[in-house]
């Protein structure tokens, strides 16, 4: 049976209708879906950024310190100055610009750039970066007096500052605008130094202002950790302030230097002179260096050779560059005979003046000859005879082992960035020539830091030790995070080898090439270096050198490691001349830093300053005999009967023989202008300094020779101070060996 259905009208339509329903709310289900599921996250972070504001807030970057908690880099907060064009209208255009333009001392070109940003179609737009808080207080009042918290926003932020501009520059580095560090102890340790940045999220409303602070959720930012370097300030100072100087007065190509404690590693300077200010890095700083790109008249060839000159004074070179040794290295060629047994102090040799190594005559800087010298006078002498002598006793398979030994065949690992790879024969390499060669410290070439982590090695009893720079990192509440500790790499030489060489460097300084180094109460060791820049010199041009010298001292307890190095002077002077006097001011100011107290001999202290006498309040007469009674002079100022003000001051060190100015009425001070010593012998400056009524406390090595010069003074020349005034002139011997 079929059964026949049949759908009557109302049912049609009620189909119908539920397949137009289903049709229509299908669709918008489907775009819903999208919308909430497929691309739900999309969408939400498109209305959140329409809905919310998220500031990132900087976090501070970690101060340097110095060994003293003295701040050598830190971050400052600053602020960046931004307006919203789309809440400016021609209304309140003028006010704006007038008052934005009188707050950054605007000129005409300026102001037009300002206005142009006013009217550009974007809610941001920046005015200023990196302001001060003075500035920042100032917009703000702006702001409040105009009502204007909805054009113009300060957004917090941070900048870097080096509050003695180049000091320890190459040892410091600098960061660029994002505040990455770019060189120095600021690229190597960006990762501790940087912090981590904090967030400001505040809702805004349909036209994208700000609601207040009750929609406002902040992530408080995290400042880096802080260093604290071994470097000491004064010590750094003594050490700049005298490469500094002769960089400039023999117009070299560089100087440079570092000094080390012996017996741990930790630096406590280190200069690569010319410097640059770390707050302009992108400057050049050395005069001789801009005057030669000035010269360049082809565009492009000057702006290549600004780049490579900006480059270049950023580089640590004693730290990242190689240089040949010289005879500094003979130290380490006699403390490697002496540990090998192969000679003893006592072994000599006579030196003609030359020595021939199979096809090669090979001439000692001093060309008469030594005549016959035993280990302590080869090394006084700086002989090259003596020494490639006692290379080939050594022989290839010692030097080399000794050349690893003392570190010469690896990187430090001190952490500073760019260190540099030493260049050397290996032991395969070496032919009888070449090891002569290298027995009196040329062939191979060597990092400074490597240098003077070996010397330190000879003074604190043999072991090599790894040179830092960083001696304890601490988090931003002060508490420490890390310290460093000494890392002892090996034992090159026994303790009794040590104790020789270091006497034997002694007496290069007592009697030696470097007797400029010489320091009134303090035994110094050390040893002159000279080396020939092979290839450097254009023809016709003379031979270019550098010179150095090293330094222990005291030499019978060594503390510190001294290297300097002067590369290409202008004048045919050896380290013994150039490095050596460098050194003895470092280390008088280390030992002082470092509270070593002077020894003086019975002649030293012959030689020493007396203390002034105490005659304030005393009759004339009286206050005369004092004086001459104690081998000094006097001069007097006014017609009183009594003494009111003595210069120098009671208990002050005078030169025996120097004369105290004695006032006798209240009366303004007797000022005089200190003339320049530079140059003079002691006798000449002695009666410069009586012509000026001062006194001149004469220092220095080898002041019975008549070829001694005054080469520092501790007042400037053109400085005013009062008469009778003490100011310590140094003289050295300028007669000095290219070793």
């Amino acid at each position: 049976m079929k059964i026949k259905l049949r759908l009557n009208m109302a049912q049609r339509i009620i189909i119908v209708a539920a397949v137009v329903i289903l049709l229509g709310f299908g669709t918008d289900i489907v775009r819903l879906f999208g919308l909430q599921v497929i691309n739900g996250d999309k969408y939400a972070a498109k209305a959140e950024s329409q809905q919310l504001l998220d500031t990132e807030v900087k976090a501070k970057r970690g101060t340097i310190y110095d060994c003293d908690k003295n701040v050598l880099a830190k971050s400052a907060t600053v602020w960046d100055v931004a307006i919203d064009p789309k809440n400016i209208t021609d209304k309140n255009r003028d006010t704006l610009v007038n008052g934005l333009c009188k707050i950054f001392d605007y000129d005409d070109e300026e102001r037009a750039k300002l206005t142009e940003k006013t009217k550009q179609e974007s809610r941001y737009a920046l005015v200023e970066e990196k302001v001060e808080n003075d500035v920042k207080d100032e917009i703000s009042e702006f702001v409040s007096e105009n009502s204007f918290g909805n054009i113009i926003s300060l957004t917090q932020t941070t900048k870097r500052y080096y509050p003695y501009n180049s000091f320890a520059s190459s040892v410091l580095g600098f960061t660029g605008s994002d505040e990455q560090g770019l060189a120095g102890i600021e690229s190597y340790y960006n990762d501790e130094l940087t912090g981590t940045n904090g967030r400001i999220i505040t809702s805004k409303d349909a036209n994208s202002n700000k609601l207040p602070e009750d929609y406002e959720t902040s992530i408080e930012a995290t400042d880096g950790n802080s260093l604290v370097l071994t470097i000491n300030q004064t010590i750094q100072y003594y050490l700049e302030k005298d490469l500094s100087q002769t960089l400039t007065e023999y117009d070299c190509k560089g100087a440079y230097g570092i000094v080390m404690d012996c017996n741990t590693g930790a630096i406590l300077a280190m200069s690569s002179m010319p410097d640059y200010d770390l707050n302009n890095p992108y400057k050049i700083a050395y005069k001789k260096t801009r005057s030669k790109i000035k010269s360049i008249k082809n565009k492009e060839e000057a702006q290549q050779k600004e780049s490579e000159a900006i480059q270049n004074q950023w580089r640590n070179f004693t730290v990242s560059d190689v240089y040949v040794p010289g005879s500094v290295y003979k130290v380490f060629v006699a403390s490697a005979a002496l540990e090998e047994n192969v000679i003893n102090e006592n072994f000599t040799y006579t030196c003609g003046g030359s020595i021939q190594v199979e096809d090669r005559k090979m001439n000692c800087h001093y060309h008469p000859g030594h005549g016959t010298e035993n280990l302590t006078q080869g090394l006084m002498n700086s002989c090259n005879p003596y020494f490639i002598t006692v290379g080939q006793k050594l022989g290839s398979h010692n030097y080399f082992k000794y050349f690893e030994a003392f570190g010469f065949t690896e990187k430090t690992g001190i952490d500073l960035p760019g260190e540099g790879s030493s260049i050397y024969l290996k032991e395969s390499d070496f032919t009888t020539v070449g090891l002569a060669s290298a027995s009196f410290g040329q062939t191979n070439s060597l990092t400074p830091i490597q240098v003077c982590t070996a010397i330190s090695a000879i003074a604190n009893g043999g072991t090599v030790m790894k040179p830092y720079v960083v001696s304890e990192i601490i988090d931003s509440n002060g508490n420490t995070v890390s310290k460093t500790t000494p890392t002892k790499v090996r034992q090159a030489i026994s303790s009794e080898t040590s104790e020789k060489v270091c006497k034997m460097m002694q007496a290069v300084v007592d009697g030696g090439t470097g007797s400029n180094a010489y320091v009134a109460g303090y035994s110094v060791g050390g040893k002159t270096g000279t080396s020939t820049k092979l290839g450097e010199s254009e023809e016709g041009e003379k031979d270019k050198y550098i010179v150095s010298f090293a330094g222990i001292a005291p030499a019978d307890d060594p503390q510190i490691a001294v290297l300097i190095i002067v590369d290409e002077p202008n004048q045919d002077l050896g380290g013994g001349a150039l490095c050596a006097p460098i050194a003895a001011n470092v280390i008088e100011k280390a030992m002082t830093e470092l509270n070593i107290e002077p020894r003086y001999t019975k002649e030293e202290l012959a030689e020493r300053s007396i203390k002034t006498p105490n005659v304030i309040g005393v009759q004339v007469d009286t206050a005369k005999n004092t004086i001459t009674s104690n081998g000094l002079k006097y001069k007097i100022v006014g017609y009183g009967s009594k003494v009111v003000r003595q210069s120098p001051s009671a208990s002050q060190t005078i030169p025996s023989g120097g004369t105290i100015v004695l006032y006798t009425e209240k009366s303004d001070k007797q000022m005089v202008e200190v003339p320049d010593f530079a140059g003079l012998s002691i006798s000449e400056a002695n009666s410069l300094a009586a012509q000026k009524n001062i006194n001149i406390a004469i220092s220095g090595n080898d002041l019975t020779s008549g070829s001694v010069v005054a080469y520092s003074q501790s007042d400037e020349k053109g400085s005013r101070v009062e008469a009778g005034s003490v100011i310590t002139v140094k003289f050295k011997n300028n007669a000095s060996v290219l070793d």
